[in-house]
């Protein structure tokens, strides 16, 4: 899940951003509410996470114009005051939910998980494809009963192939929900997670799940239907991959 976290700390928003990324979410941070509209704009974010004390435009005035402009992605607004007024201001500019400083972490990840479940339909804590489930609130995996051990960034392109289970989804389409805007598109990032999911989900006695649509991009589902399963190794990719990195960071 991809996060645009607006904080004008800069100690709460290394903290809220390194907890975050430790919990597998792809997080952009800002420190202006103009910055976080400008994010909002050109990215696509599961949940945003704004500051109501932001400078420039407060986090109130963000949240009415991403609602005006028809932005439907869930809002968590966090301010240091916590009186009634500011959580009714919140929530009438727009605002999904509302956490007062100082917070737990856990707390915040608890209201995120739940603002994450809400939109559409209702989403279980429990993700289910064949054999293969997910538990969300834990971020663990397993399949026919083995436990699945998974890095965190692995988990968060497990769940995202989850969530759209049997439709294709493309290289561009990824990196803008598991990686965050410092992804190198040139890199062959993607297809080293894909291979290492790829073996750990499919047993060799196990149907395949986990298939390449080449030229469209990967689809998880019980059908192969469409899609090819024959994938290219790691270092075959990792050659093809070796053009740029810019430098860029990557979670790995």
């Amino acid at each position: 899940m991809r996060v645009l976290l607006a904080e004008d700390d800069p100690g709460v928003r290394r903290f809220v951003m390194k907890g975050l990324q430790e919990q597998a979410y792809a997080v952009d941070a800002v420190a202006t509410g103009s910055e976080a509209l400008e994010q909002a704009e050109i990215n696509s974010y599961d949940l945003i996470i704004l500051d109501v004390m932001l400078p420039g435009l407060s986090g109130f005035e963000v949240c009415r114009r991403l609602r005006e402009a028809g932005q439907k992605i869930p809002v968590l607004m966090l301010t240091a005051r916590d009186a009634v007024e500011d959580r009714v201001a919140g929530l009438d500019h727009g605002a999904d939910d509302y956490l007062t400083k100082p917070f737990e972490f856990r707390e915040l990840l608890a209201r995120m998980r739940a603002l994450l479940r809400r939109p559409a339909e209702l989403k279980p804590a429990q993700l289910h494809v064949s054999d293969l489930t997910l538990d969300t609130a834990g971020q663990t995996a397993s399949r026919g009963g083995r436990n699945i051990s998974l890095t965190h960034k692995e988990y968060a392109l497990l769940e995202y192939l989850v969530r759209n289970v049997n439709r294709v989804v493309g290289r561009a389409e990824i990196a803008e929900h598991v990686w965050d805007e410092q992804f190198d598109p040139f890199s062959n990032l993607i297809e080293v997670y894909m291979n290492r999911l790829r073996r750990k989900i499919d047993g060799a006695k196990e149907i395949p799940l986990l298939h390449t649509r080449r030229g469209a991009g990967y689809v998880l589902g019980v059908s192969g239907e469409h899609a090819e399963t024959a994938d290219t190794s790691d270092s075959a990719s990792t050659t093809r991959g070796k053009t740029k990195s810019h430098g860029k960071r990557h979670d790995v």
